[in-house]
């Protein structure tokens, strides 16, 4: 699936080969795998983890944000 981790200033990540991306919502840590339902949801302070196929995790600390999941596309506005 493809991700895109933005920012007010600046994009934090754009990959289309991950396989999960893991997040802190409002009533608790979710997961993201290929073809998702789509999805809105509130996300708060915590990390972001994003898997890429034969890649290390790598994870994002956010203060907070959203997360939109349509068409096997996640696209988070975090701050």
């Amino acid at each position: 699936m493809f991700v895109e981790i933005v920012t007010p200033d600046e994009m934090l990540f754009s990959g289309g080969d991950v396989h999960l991306v893991q997040l802190p919502g409002v009533d608790g840590s979710f997961e993201i795998l290929n073809h998702h339902a789509p999805l809105i949801s509130i996300l708060k302070k915590g990390r972001i983890k994003v898997e890429e196929k034969g890649k290390p995790s790598r994870f994002f600390k956010i203060k907070g944000g959203v997360i939109e999941v349509l068409q096997n596309k996640v696209l988070i506005l975090a701050e």
